[in-house]
């Protein structure tokens, strides 16, 4: 168990709420009204103290709810900051008002009270108004798993087209989410005149939250255009790409499950390996050379989580189309992790929600050194292969069924090629992969293995 294990650290982090809480400060808060001063959803000068909310609905199992709250708790330390406890709730379905209830809201109340919390989590989405009731009713931030995360993008994007994706991800999050706010931003904006409104930004008559939502919606829609023109050069240039003949390969899998380590193997590309959620976001591109003399395009794409918002999901569409267009995803999965068929479920997930759901699939489970596990995980998935992409056990295994697996997606065709004809020679073996030649008097009978596209393109000199 490493020290990254929630349950390592809820030994050391947590007192019970009968303990007082220790000299601090007054309450500083976070993002939003209670104070902070960074566009941030967690403030990020000190190591906020959070308390974590969790719900167990009708249909649902407590289980799960424990298993999302540990996840919600590494999310938490990834952006910064400290869970000191955890509230738990059984109900039939969420409360209008304020998803949990009056009841609950005051134990949650004093709970944050007495750990001296700065913000409250919750695992579950709040719409804009439960979000506002519970910030009322405790006095502190109250923020969703879908905001941490947000937060957690907003730190790691590097790029400035990963910046502008999670900008507007944020951007989209916060429009339904404005009311109450506009002081907040305003000052995030810059100057304020003595009666509160920023100077030379209010026209005759508009309301400052009026203000605040055009200069929001302005600025989202700059957004979508620059995306939309990074998307027409990411076509351009996978058009070209589409143009080497090389097939591509997509490496996909849940967070932190060893994506990029792998690629790093494989290529020695020298992507940032870290050992937290969501090191890396943006897509990264190499060159490899199978064990059978093939080239592929090998790509690293952002790692999935259950419940991943679904503005960060249209946000970054570009950047996930890459496994939407491969040919062959490489699916890495924790072996080590607690519940690795769980976070495969919700890779597929989203490989359906990008139109991926379709692509041929090959299942690489990581941390074979680590775990005993990864081994019965193999026997179970037929055609998976056990791999340690920190240690590269398992690596030409990995390598030698990338290759099969591209190959059962050609077709071999037999073509006869007239003597006088070098260039179509030259063009089948350029295509695709030559399995055999033979000279004869009409010219040379080939047997090669070919996509689609070849085989449509060298049509007229097929046989047979």
């Amino acid at each position: 168990m490493t020290d990254r294990d929630p349950r390592t650290r809820r030994e050391t982090n947590r007192r019970t709420p009968t303990e007082p809480a220790p000299p601090t400060e007054s309450h500083r808060g976070a993002f939003g009204d209670y104070g902070g001063e960074t566009g941030a959803f967690i403030e990020r000068t000190f190591r906020e103290r959070i308390v974590l909310v969790g719900v167990t609905l009708a249909g649902q199992h407590e289980e799960q709810t424990d298993a999302d709250l540990d996840e919600l708790e590494l999310l938490v330390d990834t952006a910064g900051a400290d869970v000191v406890a955890r509230i738990h709730q059984r109900r039939t379905g969420p409360d209008p008002a304020t998803f949990i209830g009056k009841g609950k809201v005051a134990e949650l109340k004093e709970t944050a009270e007495a750990f001296d919390c700065d913000t409250v989590v919750f695992d579950h989405d709040l719409s804009p108004a439960q979000q506002r009731n519970l910030q009322e009713l405790l006095g502190r931030t109250a923020i969703d798993r879908t905001a941490v995360i947000l937060d957690i993008f907003a730190q790691n994007a590097s790029s400035q087209e990963g910046k502008a994706q999670v900008e507007l991800a944020q951007y989209r999050y916060l429009l339904p989410r404005l009311r109450g706010r506009g002081g907040t931003l305003s000052q995030q904006a810059g100057g304020m005149s003595a009666g509160g409104a920023r100077v030379g930004t209010r026209g005759p008559g508009e309301t400052q939250l009026e203000t605040d939502r055009r200069r929001i919606v302005r600025r989202v829609h700059k957004l979508e255009a620059d995306l939309r023109d990074v998307a027409r050069h990411r076509d351009v240039q996978r058009k070209q790409r589409g143009r080497s003949r090389a097939q591509g390969v997509a490496i996909v899998g849940y967070t932190n499950a060893g994506k990029s380590t792998l690629l790093n193997r494989l290529t020695e590309s020298g992507v940032l390996v870290e050992d937290r959620l969501f090191a890396t976001l943006d897509a990264t591109t190499r060159r490899l050379q199978l064990p059978g003399g093939e080239a592929v395009l090998l790509t690293d794409t952002v790692g999935f989580i259950r419940k991943l918002p679904h503005q960060l999901v249209e946000a970054f569409r570009s950047t996930l189309d890459v496994a939407a267009e491969a040919d062959l995803l490489v699916h890495v999965v924790d072996g080590a992790a607690a519940d690795p068929e769980a976070q495969m479920a919700a890779v597929h997930a989203v490989l359906g929600e990008i139109g991926a759901g379709q692509v041929p699939q090959l299942v690489a489970f990581n941390k074979v050194d680590a775990s005993d596990e990864v081994k019965r995980l193999v026997d179970r998935h037929m055609g998976s292969v056990g791999i340690s992409a920190l240690t590269g056990e398992g690596i030409d295994d990995l390598l030698l069924a990338i290759g099969d697996r591209l190959r059962a997606l050609t077709t071999v065709t037999e073509m006869l090629v007239p003597w006088d004809r070098g260039d179509v020679l030259a063009e089948v073996h350029r295509e695709g992969e030559v399995l055999s030649e033979a000279a004869e008097d009409a010219g040379m009978r080939i047997r090669a293995r070919l996509d689609d596209a070849a085989t449509a393109k060298l049509a007229a000199w097929q046989v047979g």
